[in-house]
């Protein structure tokens, strides 16, 4: 098992390009991206309005080594200072699996 930061990030998907650009340059391996997010937070309601689809949300989810979550706050914060947004960062554990051939 291996300790690893795990990266959640509720967005504006207009801004996924730039979120995703953000990740990359932090050293981030990889990402899961959830289309079409809505729900209720402390920051006001997420929600889908069918008739304004460039407003739609994206929920994005990622894992590092926790010596890279430094560089994904300093790439990412200003993104969702700009354009709202929440993430959230949280300690987790990998699963270390090994493959069998044959």
């Amino acid at each position: 098992m291996e300790q690893v930061k795990r990266v959640e990030i509720i967005a504006n998907s207009v801004e996924l390009g730039k979120i995703l650009d953000g990740l990359e340059k932090a050293g981030v391996p990889g990402y899961s991206v959830i289309r079409d997010v809505a729900g209720k937070s402390t920051r006001g309601n997420k929600s889908r309005d069918l008739a304004m689809t460039m407003l739609d949300n994206v929920y994005i989810l990622a894992f590092c080594s926790p010596d890279k979550i430094s560089a994904v706050a300093e790439n990412i914060r200003p993104i969702l200072n700009k354009f709202g947004g929440s993430c959230f960062i949280s300690d987790a554990v990998e699963l270390l699996i090994t493959r069998c051939v044959g």
